[in-house]
């Protein structure tokens, strides 16, 4: 397809954008970020009121599983192109200090963190953006190598914040303030707040927090005190076990998994492991709702899928006989298995 003359509003362009995302389309794609730029429109709005849109309804059609996974990575690298010619025609000059945006160590949804970066980019700021997936260590390397004035890290996974709490202590040691964004942290910012680091709740809120040194050097202290009881590391050590008995018990008990593809197998270990490490991120932050609504994304998944959801509700009884030792673990599996029971999807499961 061809772009067709661009309106200046990126509302106004986003139907055809997303189409060129659908179609694959990467020049008309940037035909149309460009067009806007053209008009007048700022190169902020292209990268927050089209681009960022477009790619949270490219995760919606792959949730929905209107798209493939291979659907949703063209659209993804697509987007990302067109991030990078917006930077370009406007060729913005750093006048301010350096910040360094990294996802964190196991995140691999680099897009949302690469938009932050370039919204502080265009604001003056001096970025460089590491990506996807970066080992403590090696930022702490980077951060004693070359000199920055903040660090911006991203997660928008929930079952990363163990990882990301990591990485915030090891930047802090470094003596560089710390500021978070991702919908890891929480819509509303409130595993941060548990973590005891600054948050921003987008691109523009994080431009201003990272303006602001006082408000980044007087982060309150985190709110860890029940990690005392020791249940999350323990489940940690016992998860490859965790996972072999939960295939066991399904195997058992829902006939069909016996006959499963290689492919369905994997994507079954894989479930029974993203259940364990969101469960785990709910003890290290002792927020239940953590838990139970990653378990309420998981059976609209999977019965878009096709696939019986109700063995999701087997899985947490196994893992709660299997955890009986552990009080806060078991409270949280409750829960999520009386949220399971409730979903109209798996009542005649």
């Amino acid at each position: 397809m061809t772009a067709t003359t661009t309106e200046a509003d990126p509302a106004a362009a986003f139907p055809g954008y997303l189409e060129c995302l659908a179609e694959a389309d990467e020049y008309a794609a940037v035909e149309v970020a460009i067009g806007l730029l053209e008009a007048g429109v700022p190169a902020e709005r292209v990268l927050l009121d089209l681009v960022a849109p477009a790619q949270a309804e490219v995760g919606e059609r792959w949730a929905r599983n209107d798209w493939s996974v291979a659907q949703e990575h063209a659209a993804t690298h697509i987007s990302e192109r067109v991030v990078a010619a917006v930077t370009a025609y406007v060729g913005p000059r750093p006048t301010r200090g350096r910040i360094v945006v990294a996802c964190m160590d196991g995140e691999w949804h680099a897009l949302p963190a690469r938009l932050v970066a370039e919204v502080l980019r265009l604001r003056g700021w001096q970025v460089t953006f590491l990506g996807a997936s970066v080992p403590a260590a090696h930022l702490v390397s980077y951060l004693h190598r070359y000199d920055a004035d903040v660090v911006a890290l991203a997660c928008a996974l929930p079952m990363r914040l163990p990882y990301a709490h990591r990485m915030i202590e090891a930047c802090r040691r470094s003596d560089v303030p710390v500021v978070v964004g991702g919908r890891g942290f929480g819509a509303d910012g409130r595993w941060a707040r548990v973590l005891g680091v600054p948050w921003a709740p987008d691109a523009p809120h994080a431009a201003e927090l990272v303006a602001d040194e006082r408000a980044l050097r007087t982060a309150p202290p985190d709110r860890l005190d029940h990690l005392a009881d020791d249940e999350y590391a323990s489940l940690v050590k016992r998860r490859g076990e965790l996972i072999d008995s939960a295939l066991a018990d399904l195997r058992e008990r829902v006939p069909s998994v016996r006959h499963y593809t290689p492919a369905q197998l994997d994507s079954t270990v894989s479930d029974l492991g993203y259940l364990l490490d969101f469960l785990g991120a709910a003890l290290y932050v002792d927020d239940e709702t953590l838990f139970t609504e990653f378990v309420e994304w998981l059976v609209t998944i999977l019965t878009s899928r096709d696939v019986p959801a109700g063995a999701v509700g087997l899985t947490l009884d196994h893992y709660g006989r299997q955890l009986r030792d552990f009080p806060r673990a078991g409270r949280f599996l409750d829960r999520a298995r009386v949220r399971v029971a409730e979903l109209p999807d798996t009542a005649d499961r």
